[in-house]
């Protein structure tokens, strides 16, 4: 394995970490009733845990 390939591999592990990171983002920005109807999940636990001084 060359060492330009291994770059190669890294850049596209990284590019899709970050498109990951961007779309889970873009879905937490939604309301919790549309996380909901996309089956997103824990959309309700996270936040209710957090507002209840649980989370």
């Amino acid at each position: 394995m060359s060492i330009l390939s291994t770059i190669g591999r890294i850049a596209n592990e990284f590019s899709a970490a970050r498109a990951r990171y961007q779309t889970e983002r873009s879905i937490r920005a939604l309301p919790l009733e549309l996380q909901k109807d996309i089956g997103w999940p824990e959309a309700l636990d996270s936040r209710t845990e957090y507002r209840s001084g649980r989370g």
